[in-house]
């Protein structure tokens, strides 16, 4: 009777312990999947930090080359500047170059699938009003204004050339956002668009009067 018991409870403590650890792992699972992975960074940094913060992985630097990495998943990307932060949704175009392993700009489309106008709308306004809360302001507002969701704004969207801002961050920061229409081989008969985000140290002049 006592060998029984004591097997008994050696086989309750396993059960115990093995729902535990089911538990354990079902949450650490739960929290993976719900966090988007980041690429986290700010201009002119070094290569190895903006790895290290960053919870989506990517590859090292290559010394003494100018180039660049790309996340090996779908990633956002949360700026840090302490001014002009800023985040945008999961990507699957994204690229960070890299000069004498330091980030020195960024290439991406904050989207993970071509979009219809109004959800594409929806992101590029979402960019725009974070800019704006941040600080940023309008570099060219006369030959390249804010993108609006107005009737002649979607048809500029709809055009050849589709629609483009600038925005700059003092004189740290710059960003060309681009939205276009793009073919869909998946959805052929739809209209889908792509936007586009350049961030870098200012390369356009601000427009004068």
């Amino acid at each position: 009777m006592e060998i029984y018991d004591c097997l008994s409870k050696k086989r309750w403590l396993f059960l115990v312990l093995l729902v535990l650890c089911s538990a354990a792992i079902v949450r650490f699972t739960t929290q993976v999947l719900s966090d988007d992975p980041e690429i986290t960074l700010t201009l002119d940094e070094p290569w190895e930090d903006m790895r290290q913060r960053s919870s989506a992985a990517i590859s090292p630097a290559l010394p003494g080359r100018v180039w660049f990495g790309m996340p090996k998943t779908d990633a956002r990307l949360r700026f840090i500047d302490p001014q002009y932060g800023f985040e945008t949704p999961l990507a699957r175009f994204f690229t960070i170059g890299f000069k004498n392993e330091r980030v020195t700009d960024v290439r991406m489309s904050p989207q993970i699938e071509p979009l219809s106008l109004d959800d594409a709308l929806k992101v590029v306004l979402d960019l725009q009003d974070q800019w704006h809360q941040q600080g940023w302001f309008v570099s060219s507002p006369r030959s390249d204004p804010p993108i609006t969701d107005t009737p002649q704004g979607r048809n500029k969207i709809r055009g050849v050339l589709g629609g483009r801002t600038f925005w700059q961050a003092s004189d740290k920061y710059q960003i060309m956002l681009g939205i276009g229409r793009f073919k869909d081989k998946k959805n052929p008969d739809q209209e889908r668009f792509l936007i586009t985000l350049e961030l870098a140290k200012p390369w356009i002049p601000i427009e004068t009067k």
